[in-house]
Order: structure tokens, then C-alpha cells, then sequence
């Protein structure tokens, strides 16, 4: 059975950094596109960050210049490199995955940004 785990999450202060990891689990025979998408309280979830088997990376508005997405596929693990951070940033953080074809979400973590 594919599941995806993330992890990185935490409480963090305004301006700073924190990487998160979603790492794949099961049989995998082929990875497609990667992302990480936010929910923050009352608001819809969001794309944060996508990246391709090819490595093109597109960013919501609002992190472009702070946060990096980035994959390894021979570690069939995702990360999400963050700086500048602030408090409207905070939200649960989902990792996105195709993988076999098919989409999984992890379970999401939580990402507090401290004023």
C-alpha cells in the first residue's frame, strides 16, 4: 500500500526557515508530479508548490522568492524549503503526489508561524 508521511512541521518565528519532507512508502514503479498544498483556519486549501518529473516548478503568488520545492525520486521524497516565513503562512501543510498513476495525499503538517 503507497502512503506518503510528511514531516518538518513545527512553530516557528517570523523570518525564519523550515524544510519539510514527504517521503513515499510502498511499491512504487513510477512518480509523476509532486506538490504541497496549505490550509490555513477558515480558508479553502490552497497550492502552495508543484514540481514535475521534469523538474519545472510553478509557486503560488504569495511564496514565490521564499519558499522551494524539490525532489528526490531516487529517495521518493519531496521537500519544501521555506524561509522568510510569516504568519500568514501558518496552515496544515499537505504533500501531493502522483504516484502509479494514481493521486495520494499525506496527512498533513501543521506549519505555525509566530509573529
Amino acid at each position: 500500500q503507497v502512503q506518503l508521511v510528511e514531516s518538518g512541521g513545527g512553530l516557528v518565528q517570523a523570518g525564519g526557515s523550515r524544510k519539510l519532507s514527504c517521503a513515499a512508502s510502498g511499491t512504487i514503479f513510477s512518480i509523476g508530479m509532486l506538490g504541497w498544498y496549505r490550509q490555513a483556519p477558515g480558508k479553502q486549501r490552497e497550492m502552495v508548490a508543484t514540481i514535475t518529473n521534469s523538474g519545472r516548478t510553478n509557486y503560488v503568488d504569495s511564496v514565490k522568492g521564499r519558499f522551494t520545492i524539490s525532489r528526490d525520486d531516487a529517495k521518493n521524497t519531496a521537500y519544501l524549503q521555506m524561509n522568510s516565513l510569516k504568519p500568514e503562512d501558518t496552515a496544515i501543510y499537505y504533500c501531493y503526489a502522483v504516484l502509479n498513476e494514481r493521486v495520494y495525499w499525506g496527512q498533513g503538517t501543521q506549519v505555525t508561524v509566530s509573529s
